[in-house]
C-alpha cells in the first residue's frame, strides 16, 4: 500500500530535479534592451545597447558607457568607463539565469558582495 505513493513521489522528484531553465545566452550578447525596476516607489526604465565588449546605457536623459568582459556564455562583468564617484568604480557581476525568445532573467551583484538582485531584460531589436 505504501509502495504506490512512494513510487509516484520518486517519479515526481526525478522530473523536478531534471528540470533546467532554457539558457540561450548567446542570443543576448548583442542588441538593444530595456530593463524596468522600481526605485523610490517609482517605475524606472533603462534602455541599453550592448555588443560583446561595450554597453551604452540611456537612463533619465543621461548616457553612460561600460566595458563588458564575458566570463562565459552566460556571465559577464560590467565596469563603468567614466565613473563619477567611488560607488560607480565598482564592477558588477551579471549572470543570465534563464532566457525566452526575447528576454532574459538575470541576477547581479557588486563584485565581492553577496547581495544579489534579480531582474528581467527585454530585447527590443
Amino acid at each position: 500500500m505504501l509502495k504506490k505513493p512512494l513510487y509516484f513521489l520518486s517519479i515526481f522528484t526525478l522530473f523536478i530535479s531534471c528540470y533546467q531553465p532554457e539558457r540561450n545566452c548567446l542570443n543576448f550578447k548583442n542588441g538593444e534592451f530595456t530593463f524596468t525596476s522600481i526605485l523610490d516607489g517609482k517605475e524606472q526604465t533603462t534602455t541599453f545597447i550592448r555588443n560583446e565588449e561595450l554597453e551604452i546605457d540611456y537612463y533619465q536623459n543621461k548616457i553612460d558607457s561600460s566595458s563588458v568582459r564575458w566570463i562565459n556564455d552566460c556571465e559577464y562583468i560590467v565596469k563603468k568607463l567614466n565613473p563619477t564617484n567611488k560607488a560607480e568604480e565598482k564592477s558588477i557581476h551579471m549572470k543570465i539565469l534563464s532566457t525566452t525568445d526575447n528576454s532574459y532573467t538575470f541576477e547581479y551583484s557588486i563584485v565581492g558582495e553577496s547581495k544579489k538582485i534579480r531582474g528581467t531584460a527585454i530585447k527590443t531589436n
